[in-house]
């Protein structure tokens, strides 16, 4: 019925239906118009925000690749960039702090960063938050001296050489291990040791005390004291055994002939200690002017044991000077068909005579020095 209490005629009631669903319809359109309009908002937005991403993340934002970055313990983020301005790296600093703050690369990891390989900002980030903490292998031998074995160890360690060489070099420092600025190469035992890049300088010597303790334990210790040697002792002995020694069945014997001198305290006699002296361990013969140098490394001057090792000797050497060969030679001269091997005796008389034939043989093949 309408207000007036008629009713609707069936022809009517059609119309207001479509009227009604029209009107749905156009409701509907509405709505969809606006789906559609937020859905490609939405896009663009997306797009906008992935060139934004793509652009601080990947596109090219480092200019100067040849520098190595240096962070060193202790550093903060703004020092890194402080680095990074100084050697005008980016060409943005901004896009590379978001994508830091993106990374959480807030963890400062020290190291000398190669940087050659690194274009963007990505590149970069990764490079400097993983760090260098990974393990170097370090071998060395054939060593003689404090700065030669600093050369060996050169830029294979976070470190800089002459870090190294300063501690080595000081005798207040070298001392908490027990040696001095002289005998601090007693510190290195040859051989092949896995450490890590990423050490000082101090944890570098504190890793070769450690490996020092290692061979010098109780049972060596014990060996050396019965025969009259500390462990500094044994090795400035070996290191004169090794200089003297081409072939390792000898070296037994040769500490064994030293240690006969040193109980009879006489003169040891060594020609490499003279080679130490004068700075000349490419002599392959010792004149009588050499002879005359005045350093405590000359032993024919000067009884017992130089201050410190003449190089840095092999464990094998010091074993064989804690396990010498007992006999009662006091002399040696090498060879005369220069094999390597030496002519061993007690008698001052017969190294006379071996000492001649060698004289002659290096005048046959005119070796003046």
């Amino acid at each position: 019925m309408n207000d007036w209490g008629v009713s609707h005629t069936p022809r009517i009631r059609p119309l207001i239906r479509i009227a009604h669903t029209r009107y749905s319809m156009n409701i509907f359109m509405k709505k969809k118009k606006i789906i559609i309009i937020i859905i490609l908002c939405a896009i663009l937005l997306a797009g906008i925000a992935g060139g934004v991403f793509f652009r601080t993340f990947f596109s090219e934002n480092v200019r100067n690749r040849d520098v190595t970055v240096v962070v060193p313990p202790g550093a903060t983020f703004e020092q890194v960039m402080d680095t990074l301005r100084k050697y005008e790296v980016l060409k943005s600093e901004n896009t590379f702090q978001k994508t830091s703050n993106v990374l959480k690369y807030k963890t400062i990891r020290i190291g000398k960063y190669d940087i050659s390989n690194c274009r963007t900002n990505l590149d970069l980030v990764r490079l400097l938050r993983r760090g260098q903490h990974y393990p170097v292998k370090f071998t060395f031998n054939n060593t003689r001296t404090v700065n030669q074995f600093v050369e060996k160890v050169g830029d294979r360690f976070f470190f800089e050489p002459q870090e190294l060489s300063a501690l080595l070099h000081d005798k207040d420092y070298m001392s908490k291990f027990g040696l001095s600025d002289t005998t601090a190469v007693c510190l290195f035992i040859p051989n092949t040791y896995e450490i890590y890049y990423d050490i000082t300088a101090e944890e570098f010597l504190d890793r070769m005390n450690s490996y020092y303790q290692e061979f010098w334990n109780e049972k060596r210790k014990t060996t050396a004291s019965e025969i009259g040697l500390t462990p500094v002792q044994v090795a400035t002995l070996a290191s004169i055994v090794e200089e003297e020694n081409m072939r390792p069945s000898e070296k037994a014997i040769i500490a064994g002939l030293y240690i006969n001198r040193l109980n009879k305290g006489m003169l040891l006699q060594s020609d490499p200690t003279v080679k130490f002296a004068i700075g000349d361990f490419a002599r392959k013969r010792i004149l009588n002017a050499d002879l005359q140098v005045d350093s405590p490394y000359n032993t024919y001057k000067y009884k017992g044991l130089p201050p410190g090792p003449i190089r840095i000797p092999e464990a094998s050497t010091m074993d064989s000077v804690l396990h010498y060969r007992h006999h009662n030679y006091l002399y040696m001269c090498a060879k005369e068909d220069f094999s390597g091997y030496h002519n061993f005796t007690a008698s001052a008389a017969e190294h006379a005579r071996n000492a001649a034939r060698y004289r002659a043989a290096l005048n046959a093949r005119n070796i003046k020095k």
